[in-house]
């Protein structure tokens, strides 16, 4: 196999593959942050949801550049297209306490953590 068919062999498989999106998790005592570069998403191109305990943030990068027949891609690491990835968190996160917001290209998402369940000792009363 030549230099070029390897090289063209994988291209095509990059371009059939869903990117996987890199985050950052932060954990601080009252919330669970998930940061993201995403640069060139827009917020109509993104679906964020949230089961349990597991955080999926999905979405597609427009590629605006339209290549030509007779156009040479010497160097091409973004990806352009759909990308997703599947989180799970290492707290339990209320649900209805989420807010997700894009600014600068960064992605930010921050959940409020649930209170632990906590344990309810039982006195002992002794029969007077």
């Amino acid at each position: 196999m030549s230099q070029k068919d390897l090289s063209l062999g994988l291209s095509d498989w990059l371009s059939t593959q869903e990117g996987k999106l890199s985050v950052d998790v932060i954990e601080t005592r009252e919330e669970l942050i998930v940061r993201s570069a995403i640069a060139g998403v827009k917020t109509q191109n993104l679906d964020i949801s949230l089961l349990d305990d597991t955080l999926t943030i999905r979405g597609i990068r427009s590629h605006e550049y339209e290549q030509r027949s007779s156009d040479q891609i010497h160097v091409q690491e973004c990806h352009w297209g759909s990308f997703s990835r599947t989180i799970i968190l290492p707290s339990q996160v209320d649900a209805d306490n989420v807010q997700a917001t894009l600014k600068q290209g960064i992605l930010t998402i921050k959940m409020k953590k649930k209170e632990k369940d906590k344990k309810i000792s039982v006195l002992e009363i002794e029969d007077l």
